[in-house]
């Protein structure tokens, strides 16, 4: 293997999450940061909101505040770019059939009001999150389980 697939094993996790751990916490630091990049103003308080939410419920106890807070700065950087919408829903379309909508919609609206200024991008931001957490489709099964689900005739 080449020495710049590891050059920076943040890009490296995110981009191909290694377990469904790594997508969860990858799909709750998206979340937030599609809140804090929608008025355009990233604020340090926002990311430490993701954080501490993160850390607070538990949801992510492998991966250090350092971790979370690069990749909060990574996506948030590359949900400014014009296909943001594609990023935010390959990133949640994994953890589709998890039960992380309800801490998708709590951390969205904890960062909105994080830096104290509720802005009209950051309600529209939530309400795709909101959108997308309903109509995703469910991770398909594989495996042995799999035919299981198939009607016999």
């Amino acid at each position: 293997m080449s020495d710049a697939k590891y050059s920076n094993p943040i890009e490296l996790e995110i981009t191909e999450p290694s377990s469904l751990n790594e997508q969860a916490a990858v799909a709750l630091v998206i979340a937030g940061a599609l809140v804090a990049v929608a008025d355009r103003r990233v604020s340090p308080v926002e990311r430490d909101e993701v954080i501490r939410f993160i850390r607070d419920r538990g949801l992510a106890p492998h991966i250090s505040d350092e971790r979370l807070s690069a990749m909060f700065d990574e996506l948030a950087e590359r949900l400014e770019e014009p296909d943001f919408a594609n990023v935010v829903i390959d990133t949640l379309r994994p953890v589709s059939n998890m039960s992380l909508s309800a801490h998708l919609m709590e951390l969205s609206e904890r960062v909105a009001a994080a830096d104290e200024d509720v802005h009209p991008h950051e309600v529209q931001a939530i309400k795709l999150l909101r959108l997308l957490t309903l109509v995703l489709p469910r991770a398909k099964q594989v495996g042995p389980g799999a035919m299981s689900t198939v009607p016999k005739e």
